[in-house]
């Protein structure tokens, strides 16, 4: 039984490698292959992506709004509350951009996107209007959570509802979308500074910037028209509202809209992705400075720092809308950053970004992105980065904006790729050996009986937790699996021991042996 054990095992792990380790990286590599990473079109790991992950969308989407988790979070809890929301609204700004692509003639991923998405449509946009899932918004202001500042959540209601309406034509929600737009707009264009609040005390411009274009989207599917509203935002964000860079800030009080902090760059990338729709001059400007101000390439990567170039201690952090800060480069800011580049026509940037964000994702044969799944919250809100690259890679240049191409490949994906092939074929080639080796020896393990049991629950309970779609947990007791049988360590004989060899006797002369 132990031999056979480790002869499955020897296979599992063989399977695993390729499935961590070789196939992502040659994935990657007939990924670079694509002109449109370099250049205006939809890349093909977008299409495949939206493709396997729609599906698992709908389910969790339906699965969340049918629970009551949502009313049970904290209002502290920031990714737990605003994180499955702000996803539904990247899944369905990614679907709009892929079927805006079809309309153009872009048929690479099949069928018509909204007719292969509707359910997901649906669901997701369900999920953002629901009140259960306002519970955290809803203890901040009551149930005037709708009609007054609640920046935040009031845009993800407009945007996710002006994106089903522009899909599906269902009118399902048009009351609500209507008034939602007015009362926003409204009360934007009443506001001394152009500034709302997100929650009581905290105000950040790139949320308010969110939330006039997902006004001005809206006024496409309603026939409504806000340009007036849309023009005169601007002085939010210009002016003495602007920090020292010349950028709109990360936060802001909103009653005067002066700077409360620098800008950084989770929110100038989310900025410099909706500014081009609004005001294509300053947005064009921001992202110069932005780009100036904020790239580097260092330590055999590029991307976009957290903070600008020499801002004190500015080179490892960690927060929630951040993320981590690893040699002054912001997780966020980088990611965030290839919808940015492609916005503004600078695939010379998007290129790079992009390679890395393939190369880190890890995508499996079955299309999830292992470690965007890893990043997001395991529990509440799972397929948010995913969701977030569909959005990024679907990102067309703004009409008008000059397209600069190149970009080169930094040596960290060379590095990650090599390293990930060259790894797991050392494990598939170990685990030829090692299932070859088991057939023909004996092993010696501590108590066989009770490790072939334990084995046995743990590759059970693997199975039972993926066919749940309890991923993790399945790959949890997979691994247990896999590191079992414990042997025992091979000692020596007793008497066996390396003895010291016996001093050369000495012969005598006459060649005789001593008596």
């Amino acid at each position: 039984m132990i031999r056979k054990i480790i002869c499955v095992n020897a296979v599992l792990i063989a399977l695993l490698a390729a499935a961590f380790l070789v196939f992502p990286s040659l994935r990657v590599l007939a990924d670079l292959r694509d002109d449109s990473l370099r250049g205006k079109g939809t890349p093909q790991a977008a299409w495949r992506l939206w493709r396997n992950l729609t599906p698992r969308y709908a389910a969790w989407a339906r699965a969340r709004a049918a629970s009551n988790r949502a009313e049970q979070l904290s209002t502290n809890d920031v990714s737990g509350t605003e994180w499955p929301l702000f996803g539904s609204v990247f899944y369905l700004w990614g679907v709009e951009n892929l079927q805006t692509a079809w309309e153009a003639g872009d048929h690479q991923g099949g069928g018509e996107p909204k007719g292969f998405a509707k359910d997901a449509i649906i669901a997701a946009s369900e999920l953002v209007v629901d009140p259960k899932q306002a519970a955290w918004v809803r203890n901040f202001y009551g149930e005037g959570y709708l009609h007054r500042d609640d920046l935040f959540y009031r845009m993800l209601v407009i945007a996710a509802l002006a994106s089903r309406e522009r899909l599906l034509h269902d009118g399902v929600h048009t009351g609500l979308l209507r008034e939602q737009v007015e009362s926003l707009a409204q009360e934007l264009d009443g506001s001394p500074s152009g500034l709302l609040e997100d929650y009581p005390g905290e105000c950040y411009p790139g949320d308010v910037m969110a939330g006039v274009m997902a006004i001005k989207r809206a006024d496409a599917v309603l026939g409504t028209d806000h340009s007036h509203l849309v023009n005169r935002e601007l002085r939010a964000f210009t002016g003495e509202r602007a920090t020292r860079h010349g950028l709109p800030p990360y936060r802001a009080k909103a009653g005067t809209g002066l700077p409360a902090s620098d800008a950084r760059g989770c929110a100038n990338a989310y900025m410099c992705l909706t500014a081009p729709e609004l005001w294509p001059g300053p947005a064009a400007e921001w992202y110069a400075i932005y780009d100036r101000l904020f790239w580097q390439e260092r330590l055999g990567a590029a991307g976009y720092r957290e903070y600008a170039k020499g801002a004190p201690h500015s080179n490892w952090a960690m927060d929630v809308d951040a993320g981590p800060v690893l040699a002054g480069y912001g997780v966020a800011a980088s990611a965030f950053g290839v919808g940015a580049a492609r916005k503004n026509g600078r695939f010379d940037r998007a290129y790079p970004l992009t390679a890395e964000l393939l190369a880190t994702a890890v995508e499996l044969p079955n299309g999830m992105l292992a470690v965007p799944r890893l990043l997001s919250n395991l529990s509440e809100a799972p397929l948010l980065g995913e969701a977030a690259i569909l959005w990024q890679l679907s990102i067309q240049p703004e009409k008008g904006f000059a397209i600069k191409q190149g970009g080169r490949l930094p040596a960290y994906v060379y590095f990650v790729l090599i390293g990930m092939f060259l790894v797991g074929s050392w494990r598939i080639l170990e685990s030829v050996w090692t299932f070859r080796s088991a057939r023909r020896e004996e092993v010696e393990v501590w108590v066989p009986a009770l490790q072939a049991v334990l084995w046995v629950g743990l590759l059970l309970g693997a199975i039972a937790a993926a066919v749940t779609s309890r991923t993790l947990l399945g790959l949890v007791l997979l691994l247990g699996a896999v590191l079992l049988p414990i042997e025992k360590k091979k000692r020596p004989p007793k008497g066996a021991e390396d003895w010291p060899e016996p001093a050369p006797v000495d012969k005598p002369a006459d060649g005789k042996s001593p008596q």
